[in-house]
């Protein structure tokens, strides 16, 4: 998702702050959990998407997305969740700093080379950038796509045969009403059929207020 940041006057001022035990945290993917009442996109960040693929130094092909998943859910585990409130995107996640009995969630990420930072919002994670460059950590092993690209390339793609160019597939399924955007790992395997209420949507945030959801990863 891109991360649009609207103001919020209740942030306006000061860091709100969510506390939450380890066994209510559901991780959605390399850089977006939620509380089970707030979604938080990690400021500062982005991590690969969920199906996305990356090269180690041999040009051997590895789940990054899956490995920044897997990450922050064993960064999580155990661990008291503190996270302090900045603003709310377009599509009512807020984006906050998260911290894992004391260690900040975003920068382990960057630093493990497991995400970008995301310098065009916020680039508070540069110089930790720098470090996993230079020593080669994770995505910097080989020559990788940001999941800015990433998520560019597949909509654009998408867009080209999609009903009107809208290339967001709003599933219903056992487990709801889901939405699938062009980089989700089941988007291939979707199936939309209207005559069963599903539809397709032109923007992430269109979804959202439909009453749509992004998948969960874990």
């Amino acid at each position: 998702m891109k991360n649009i940041i609207l103001p919020l006057a209740l942030f306006a001022s000061v860091l709100a702050s969510s506390t939450a035990g380890a066994a209510a945290i559901r991780v959605i993917d390399g850089d977006t959990l939620s509380d089970g009442e707030i979604t938080y996109r990690l400021n500062g960040i982005d991590a690969p998407e969920s199906g996305q693929t990356c090269l180690n130094s041999s040009g051997i092909s590895w789940r990054c997305g899956e490995a920044a998943t897997a990450f922050l859910v064993d960064l999580l585990a155990n661990n008291d969740l503190k996270c302090q409130a900045m603003e709310q995107d377009r599509y009512g996640r807020t984006i906050a700093t998260c911290f894992a009995s004391g260690t900040d969630v975003g920068k382990s990420l960057v630093e493990a080379g497991l995400a970008w930072s995301f310098g065009r919002y916020d680039d508070v994670y540069a110089e930790a950038e720098e470090t996993a460059k230079a020593r080669q950590k994770g995505v910097w092993a080989g020559a990788n796509q940001a999941p800015w690209e990433y998520r560019e390339e597949r909509w654009t793609a998408a867009k080209q045969s999609a009903p009107e160019g809208c290339p967001i597939k709003g599933n219903i399924s056992k487990n709801g009403k889901i939405y699938h955007a062009p980089w989700s790992p089941w988007y291939s395997r979707t199936k939309i059929s209207p005559e069963k209420g599903e539809r397709w949507f032109c923007d992430e945030a269109d979804a959202i207020v439909a009453g749509w959801r992004a998948p969960h990863w874990h």
